[in-house]
Formats: C-alpha cells, sequence, structure tokens
C-alpha cells in the first residue's frame, strides 16, 4: 500500500489441543491446525500479503501458527522480524490495539497472531462491522490509512477474509 496506508493481518491462531493436565500456554496445534496454519500461508504468499512484522502472542500455538504460515511463504518470511509476547496471549482489543500502533511506520504490513475474543473484536472494532465469524485459523485483512499510531477504531477497511473453508 505504499505510505499512504498500511495492511494489518490478523490471524486466530489455529485448532489447538485440549489435553487434561496441560496448561493453557502450553496447547500446541493438532493436526488439523497444521494444516490450516499452512494453508493460511500459501493463501497469504499467493496474495502478496507477506508481512515485514509480526506481532505474535507467546503461547504455543501461536508460535506454531506462526511457523507453519512462514514455512508456507517460504523465503518471503525471512524479510518479517517476529516478536513473540507474552502480553498478547490473554490481551484484551485494547491492548492488540496498542501493539499495532506501536508498530515500526517502516513496516507496511504487520501480521497479529493473536486469541480470540480479542482478535475478532479488534477486527470488529477497526472495520465497524457489527458481527463477523472468526473461527481457528481465521484471517482478516485490514487497509489502513495513514501511520500504525493513527490506527483508530472505524479506521479500516475489512479487504478480505479467509477460512480455512472458504480456501
Amino acid at each position: 500500500m505504499g505510505e499512504s496506508g498500511r495492511v494489518l493481518l490478523v490471524l486466530r491462531h489455529a485448532k489447538a489441543v485440549h489435553e487434561i493436565g496441560l496448561s493453557d500456554l502450553d496447547r500446541g496445534l493438532t493436526k488439523r491446525g497444521r494444516r490450516d496454519a499452512a494453508a493460511a500461508g500459501t493463501m497469504m504468499r499467493d496474495a502478496g500479503l507477506i508481512p515485514d512484522r509480526v506481532l505474535c502472542s507467546a503461547a504455543l500455538r501461536t508460535r506454531q501458527t506462526w511457523q507453519y504460515v512462514s514455512e508456507a511463504l517460504g523465503p518471503a518470511a525471512d524479510k518479517a522480524k517476529a516478536s513473540f509476547q507474552s502480553r498478547l496471549y490473554d490481551a484484551d482489543e485494547t491492548t492488540l490495539l496498542q501493539a499495532v500502533r506501536r508498530a515500526p511506520d517502516k513496516a507496511g504490513t504487520v501480521l497479529l497472531v493473536g486469541h480470540n475474543p480479542a482478535s475478532q473484536q479488534l477486527v470488529l472494532d477497526l472495520t465497524g462491522l457489527r458481527d463477523l465469524a472468526f473461527p481457528t485459523s481465521a484471517l482478516a485483512v485490514i487497509r489502513l490509512p495513514g501511520s500504525w499510531a493513527d490506527t483508530t477504531p472505524g479506521g479500516g477497511e475489512l479487504a478480505r477474509i479467509w477460512t480455512p473453508r472458504t480456501q
């Protein structure tokens, strides 16, 4: 989008295991989750949606989601600077918005890999939509004007929504 705007990619983590005795932070991806995360990365690659910066929750399932996405992106993923942040694990949409606002302006495309309900609510807040299905591995592509610091609720446009079922 160049200097006049930015692209925010909001990706909900892929399907994770549910095991008794396993802490929520340590839940990894299921076979389906690994497949869906790779499919999200393939879609991003094919659409030219290559992140410059990745803001990722420190939970295992979000880190693994980024791993499979980046493998599908191939060499293009090498330009993305990824940060794994514990504050994004149990964040609300306000915390996610603050993280987006702190992204460097040299990053034209930012990928946020997070959790629901905050990821879904961030998409709704930024786009002004009232409702939107946001299952595991859902990816919202939001066009934003101006700098990251200027990102405000209602200021974005939903350019695309992708889910594993829409591929």
